[in-house]
């Protein structure tokens, strides 16, 4: 089953007055839906804009994976274990939160800045690689300028995220997975099987779905499932899922 929520549809949240705009795609902070708490592993899928010095004071993080995707500026980050970073656009950065760990994030450009930030509950909720819940040490890194097409597995999840830049017409292959979610980042991307002309459908009577930035898909079962770039370039991140969150 192929599931699209729009950009435009997202709960709105941030701190205007701060320079923060923020976009939720699941329940998050203030906003609460007990039918859109999640998917597979995946509990948030956050746009974020900040102008130039916004930024998010020292907060707390545990038990939980944090994957961002820098689309447009300079994010710093900076934590409680001594880390601090620099992360532009086409790098992707990862924060495993373990049994807790605090940071800062802002802009540190003179430009705006916009990224992606997802949380994934681990496969096995509040464990570390003992068996002890919460023993697990808080992780980071960073890789800069990930090309096209390269998988990032995520640790601790049955998670692993494509990244997919296509021109005009180009294709590729959606991962066949229990659990996938699309989000689309740039330009329009069309989704679905089978022929590419616009007036046919799918086998199986499943039309093609289309779309445009801030757009995802949800996707349960996918199996044979394409996205081809439906009118300039298109930016996607596709995540790959084959578990939901653990507990215990």
């Amino acid at each position: 089953m192929l599931q699209v929520w729009r950009g435009t549809d997202r709960y709105r949240g941030g701190d205007e007055a701060a320079g923060i705009d923020t976009r939720h795609a699941f329940s998050f902070s203030g906003f609460y839906d007990p039918d859109n708490v999640g998917f597979g592993q995946l509990v948030a899928c956050n746009e974020e804009r900040l102008a130039p010095g916004a930024g998010f004071p020292e907060h707390p993080h545990r038990d939980v994976e944090i994957v961002t995707w820098v689309v447009e500026g300079e994010l710093e980050h900076i934590d409680s274990t001594g880390r601090t970073s620099r992360v532009r656009a086409g790098d992707v950065q990862r924060m495993g939160a373990g049994s807790g760990v605090r940071h800062i994030e802002r802009n540190a450009g003179s430009g705006p800045l916009c990224f992606v930030q997802m949380w994934l509950v681990p496969g096995s909720f509040g464990s570390g690689t003992d068996g002890q819940s919460g023993s697990r040490e808080p992780e980071y890194e960073v890789v800069h300028g990930i090309a096209d097409g390269t998988p990032f597995a995520v640790p601790h999840t049955e998670a692993m995220m494509h990244v997919r830049r296509l021109a005009d017409g180009e294709r590729t292959a959606v991962p066949d997975a229990a659990w996938v979610y699309v989000h689309v980042v740039r330009g329009v991307a069309e989704i679905g099987s089978g022929p590419a002309d616009e007036d046919e459908a799918s086998p199986g009577g499943a039309e093609r779905e289309r779309l445009s930035a801030g757009d995802a898909a949800r996707i349960t079962d996918a199996r044979d499932l394409e996205a081809r770039g439906a009118g300039g370039p298109v930016e996607m991140l596709m995540w790959e899922m084959q578990a939901e969150p653990g507990y215990g």
